[in-house]
């Protein structure tokens, strides 16, 4: 699948918080594409050649390690866009970015991306904005791996899917899972295992159903909300009005 951008309001919460004329500018060179299921968006060490606006779907961020395992340090779906990095002036990638549920997104060249900050200081500060956020979450994600239980950990990561997340059910197995916490596939059997007895989720088959998103977040720690604040106090003289996803239709717990 591969489209020009149509006249519709764009999804993704960066594209649409654009003032009408620096949208109209862009719209030309944007692409829409189909993202699949364990689809590399950007490779570490390796020249960034697109970024990508999520309409749906979304990726985690993954930090490469030496012995072969990779750690996930961030997520971005409909709020945001991959490959920001180009955002700073650097075109290679420093951490791998991973499709966790298949979508779509609007692409854009590097080149035609750069052009597109220099022409318009709305973009520009949007994505001052937008980093701020991505910051905001990578630090809570580190204090929650270093401070919380499995369980809390599980709990956040979760909700943070779910908020990226067209319905209640996604893709995902224990073994992405235990890569995306950090943690044994043993301890994320025995968490899961635990919120699933407490009707928080039910799990079965490679995919995940949010049943009691309340208990959740109840379950969870303080990493969650206070991440999602930030996200929700950064975007909302850009973005407060569109609706455009979960996150944006709901009041942070």
């Amino acid at each position: 699948m591969l489209a020009t951008a149509p006249e519709t309001a764009p999804r993704n919460r960066l594209l649409a918080a654009l003032p009408a004329e620096d949208l109209a500018r862009l719209r030309p060179k944007l692409k829409l594409v189909e993202l699949e299921l364990r689809q590399n968006l950007a490779v570490s060490e390796q020249r960034i050649e697109h970024v990508y606006f999520f309409e749906t779907g979304w990726a985690s961020v993954l930090a490469p390690l030496d012995d072969g395992d990779s750690a996930e340090v961030g997520l971005a779906g409909v709020e945001g866009m991959a490959s920001w990095p180009v955002s700073l002036g650097d075109d290679i990638a420093e951490f791998e970015v991973m499709v966790q549920c298949a979508g779509t997104a609007w692409r854009l060249t590097t080149a035609d991306f750069r052009d597109a900050l220099e022409a318009s200081a709305a973009l520009r500060d949007l994505m001052l904005r937008f980093l701020l956020t991505q910051h905001s979450q990578i630090a809570w994600t580190a204090a929650c791996n270093g401070r919380h239980n499995i369980e809390q950990r599980l709990a956040r990561w979760l909700l943070m899917a779910h908020d990226r997340s067209e319905g209640e059910t996604f893709p995902i197995t224990h073994e992405f899972l235990s890569m995306m916490l950090g943690v044994r596939r043993a301890g994320v059997t025995v968490a899961a295992g635990s919120l699933q007895r407490a009707g928080m989720i039910r799990y079965g088959g490679g995919r995940m159903t949010i049943t009691d998103r309340p208990g959740l977040e109840a379950s969870c720690c303080e990493c969650y909300s206070s991440a999602r604040r930030a996200q929700e106090r950064l975007f909302r003289p850009q973005a407060g009005a569109t609706g455009a996803d979960r996150q944006g239709s709901s009041s942070p717990p």
